[in-house]
């Protein structure tokens, strides 16, 4: 009798455990597949720039200033490599995609112009994508952090190596805002 009791709690500590660690892997596979809807939608929002600088260009050929702003931040974007980094380098291109919007203004046949509206919808729209990634991947984020440092599955997530994900998140509230265009 004793011996099916201690094989009843092994079993039932075993099937505990490996819940644990089936959690824990479903969290971090989640944290990755919503950082994978990050990257689409960062990588249509970069594909969008040069085909808008190019309908620029055409009636803004003297204010190279901003246009290559654009093109930096946007490689800058393309190529940072940490959460961090990554967050950084798109504040960098908000702005800088804020100074363009904001030429346009300086040129009504540009702002009449129908490529220049049609990108900068697209542009808008995906910039709501990347917000609702952003809160998708952190949400995930949030919720592999918390099964890692809780008691008593963190012990368990050290001894297999779970770790913390950062959040993606952006330095400046105030670069969190959509760029506000006006015509």
């Amino acid at each position: 009798m004793i011996t099916y009791i201690i094989i009843a709690v092994v079993v039932v500590v075993g099937l505990w455990l490996v819940g644990m660690f089936n959690g824990l892997v479903r969290a971090r596979n989640r944290v990755k597949e919503s950082w994978s809807d990050i990257n689409i939608q960062l990588r249509r929002r970069h594909d969008l720039i040069p085909n808008l600088l190019e309908t620029v260009k055409g009636y803004a050929a003297h204010e190279k200033d901003v246009l290559e702003q654009v093109t930096k931040a946007r490689t800058q974007a393309i190529t940072a490599g940490s959460l961090a980094e990554k967050g950084q380098a798109e504040n960098m291109l908000s702005g800088a995609l804020k100074n363009l919007f904001a030429l346009a203004e300086a040129y009504p046949n540009l702002k009449a112009n129908e490529n220049f509206g049609k990108f900068q919808d697209e542009l808008t729209d995906t910039e709501n994508k990347v917000q609702a990634a952003r809160r998708f991947y952190n949400s995930n984020a949030l919720l592999l952090n918390t099964m890692v440092e809780q008691f008593p599955m963190n012990l368990f997530a050290a001894m297999f190596g779970f770790a913390k994900e950062e959040f993606f998140q952006l330095e400046n509230p105030e670069e969190a805002k959509l760029p506000s265009v006006k015509f």
